[in-house]
């Protein structure tokens, strides 16, 4: 049976339809909002793999090239690999729909989005988020849900949901958050040096947005009645827990408290061994059940050594930043470079500047577009001391790169004052804690050490919570233990001034406003004491390029002269190029970017362009080739493809018979403009050039 509910969201329509498509899935959904229409499904298996010891959830977020009436670019015609955008938009609907399965729900679960129709004012990403909430309540998987995601741009002042492409343009911040009926559980996005007070504003008033979608999916589930699976409780074997914990407990206890990442793990691996060898008779095939008890114990001591005590796995109070040292300049060959290090996390960044033949080519759903800033983020294994296959960059390290992209993206010059391409790379060579904040700061001072103008430093942390009860702990620049034990993981990128970049996935219910609010503030202590600490090294952008950068001049032309500049078949052009060495890009303003390591290869190249497009100028002298001797005269070239008529009256002040009497083709002869016509014929004058020369 069909049913559908239709619901607004800050005056936008939006419907959900479930029982017409995809009848085979556990749960489908059909959602639109104006032309935009996506198929959403979930599917979960009955049951769980044998021996399975984690929830193996899938996101799958497809565009179909057919929903923007477009075929794909690619050579083969068809969809391919996903692109980073639909990557992203994986992870937007996993972060906050994972932590609502049952604890030990561990069937292979794959959700499914595909965008079959889509317009430029409708998010396809957010009716993602949504529908996959809406097909997990329709579905008998169970599914703590419903959940909602909406996107708040803020125009003129007032916050608005769900932006159209336009609203965005005047938007000081675009963010998405995905919200239940009483709690936050995912925002991310960029802003514009906001204030903090100002993005908490944000962030509520997009949980308000959400609740009537939130309560249609409750009515489309209500229509659709399907019984929800029974997932019995684990049961909990006390009596090898209290085995566990008297064996354990105390050096547990020790163990917790060892600053080093490596130590501490190898002596809680130790510990773990220990104790699965010690029980191994008393409890025939409890190894899983043992190591899961010792997590248990990890998880618990951390958090209770941080709740009481406020001291944390190294031994920092929550506020104290890990040491953190910084150079620029690391590689002498990049164009700018840095070697950031906080505590033990370690990243090696790099900027490259380049001209538009360097731009990224973007071909989506909306037809083809160039990107001009690029971040690429690598996490190599050895960088926490594993081994792995290496293929192309994993769902996690588009992420981090984007995040610490679009903590960047703000700082910018605009492209009109600095038209370069600029790429960043960051390798990180050891992580405990955020590398991608590492990476905002290692990309900002390798800007700055390549001479890019960029507006102020920008510097990033991650922050942590422990809540237990009424009382919790904000952890400034968090470990990796410390993510993975507590409560959230909140990551703000920013300047002195204000926020660029935020991400944060809340794990519980409870975060309060007031939780939330002082967060904020002693993340921003935190990012104003690291931009202090890489203003040590290097505080504002250098004066110059680097040596082995492209320098690039600007120069304009009349638009009705770009085919001159470019010749026949592209003739002029190469010839500039091929005579200088110089990289060269026209647009359609009459703007030409001039490109070259070598400034004499530049001002040749502007020489050579400023000729082709000169125009004569009556009573100015020129340096010309005679190309043609007629009997009434000698047309002279005066600049490449513009030749004006020397007269034979004009050729000398005595009478001249014959014009071979002075001058030949192929002869250099200064000349003066003496007029130009109407139909812009240039007349020449040998004469009146006479004794004069071109510096007068």
């Amino acid at each position: 049976m069909i049913h559908t509910v239709e619901t607004q969201c800050c005056g936008k329509t939006i419907t959900i339809e479930t029982g017409k498509v995809a009848k085979q899935a556990s749960g489908a959904v059909m959602i639109k909002s104006g032309d935009t229409m996506v198929l959403v499904t979930a599917v979960a298996l009955k049951t769980a793999k044998e021996g399975q010891g984690f929830f193996p959830l899938t996101v799958n977020y497809q565009e179909k090239a057919y929903a923007g009436g477009r075929i794909p670019g690619s050579f083969f015609k068809r969809e391919g690999r996903p692109s980073d955008n639909e990557t992203l938009t994986c992870r937007l609907i996993d972060r906050p729909i994972r932590p609502l399965f049952p604890e030990n729900f561990l069937n292979d679960t794959q959700i499914m989005a595909t965008v079959i129709s889509a317009d430029k004012d409708h998010d396809p990403g957010i009716l993602s988020m949504i529908g996959a909430s809406a097909a997990l309540m329709v579905s008998d998987v169970p599914f703590a849900g419903p959940i909602a995601g909406v996107k708040v741009g803020r125009v003129d002042g007032k916050f608005v949901a769900n932006p159209t492409a336009e609203e965005l343009e005047l938007s000081d911040l675009e963010i998405v958050v995905a919200a239940s009926k009483d709690a936050i559980l995912m925002v991310e996005g960029e802003a514009k040096e906001v204030q903090e007070n100002d993005l908490l504003e944000a962030i509520f008033f997009g949980q308000a947005a959400v609740q009537d979608v939130l309560k249609a999916q409750e009515e489309l589930a209500a229509k659709a009645a399907v019984a929800k699976r029974v997932i019995e409780p684990p049961v909990v074997n006390e009596a090898l827990k209290a085995r566990v914990n008297e064996l354990a407990f105390e050096k547990m206890k020790a163990a917790v408290r060892i600053k080093s990442k490596g130590e501490r793990h190898d002596v809680i691996d130790e510990i773990t061994a220990a104790t699965v060898a010690a029980l191994a008779e008393e409890f025939e095939g409890s190894e899983k059940e043992v190591k899961a008890f010792i997590e248990d114990l990890e998880y618990n001591l951390v958090r209770e050594h941080i709740i009481k005590d406020g001291s944390r796995i190294d031994g920092r109070d929550t506020k104290t930043i890990r040491a953190i040292s910084t150079e620029a300049g690391f590689l002498p060959r990049a164009h700018g470079s840095a070697l950031f290090t906080r505590g033990e996390t370690q990243a090696i960044v790099a900027a490259t500047l380049g001209t538009s033949v360097d731009e990224q080519r973007i071909d989506s759903l909306y037809g083809d577009s160039r990107k001009k800033f690029m971040l690429h983020y690598n996490f190599p294994p050895y960088s926490v001391g594993e081994t792995s296959f290496r293929l192309a960059p994993g769902r996690r390290e588009i992420g981090h790169g984007n995040l610490a992209e679009r903590a960047l993206q703000q700082v910018l010059p605009k492209h009109d004052d600095f038209p370069y391409t600029i790429r960043i790379v960051s390798d990180i060579t050891e992580s405990n804690g955020s590398s991608s904040m590492a990476t905002v700061c290692g990309g900002s001072m390798s800007m700055m050490d390549a001479g890019v103008p960029i507006k102020a430093p920008v510097a990033g942390i991650a922050m942590g919570l422990i809540k237990e009860g009424e009382g919790y702990a904000i952890l400034s620049d968090i470990l990796g233990d410390e993510d993975h034990l507590g409560d959230m993981d909140f990551k703000v990128a920013g300047t002195a001034e204000g926020v660029t970049a935020l991400q944060m996935d809340i794990k519980i219910g409870g975060v309060t406003r007031e939780i939330m609010q002082n967060a904020l503030a002693q993340a921003k202590e935190g990012r104003i004491h690291i931009l202090g600490e890489m203003a040590k090294t290097l505080g504002s952008a250098r004066a110059d390029l680097s040596a082995f950068a492209p320098r690039i001049t600007t120069i304009w032309v009349k638009v009705d002269k770009i085919r001159d500049v470019i010749g026949s078949g592209g003739k002029n052009i190469r010839s500039v190029t091929e005579a200088t060495g110089v990289s060269i890009d026209i647009e359609d303003t009459g703007k030409i970017n001039i490109a070259s390591t070598n400034k004499e290869a530049c001002d040749l190249a502007i020489k050579m362009i400023r000729n082709l497009t000169a125009e004569a100028e009556e009573g100015k002298l020129y340096m010309g080739t005679v190309k043609k001797v007629m009997e009434f005269g000698a047309f002279v070239e005066i600049f490449p493809g513009t030749d004006g008529l020397v007269h034979v009256s004009e050729l000398d002040k005595e009478r001249v018979k014959n014009v071979t009497d002075i001058l030949n083709e192929g002869d250099k002869v200064l000349v003066k403009c003496i007029g130009i016509d109407k139909q812009g014929k240039i007349k020449l004058s040998r004469k009146e050039a006479l004794g004069l020369s071109l510096e007068e």
